[in-house]
């Protein structure tokens, strides 16, 4: 919606924006371990951060279908 010819305001289902802020927070954890490696911090593995990924990645399979 606009206001004064600008943007204004987003309407989306509850559905949608909850995947947005999941994106969204999965993105900024994301970043602050890119950053964390880049300063020479240790962080997790490979392996582990798979295993993360996928277990949010089913997650949200899980709610789509239910």
């Amino acid at each position: 919606m606009t206001k004064n010819g600008e943007g204004d305001l987003v309407v989306m289902d509850i559905e949608a924006f909850s995947r947005r802020e999941k994106m969204l927070k999965l993105r900024e954890e994301l970043l602050a371990v890119q950053e964390d490696r880049l300063a020479g911090r240790i962080g997790v593995t490979p392996d582990e951060l798979d295993t993360y990924l996928n277990s949010i990645i089913d997650e949200a399979r899980h709610r789509k279908n239910t």
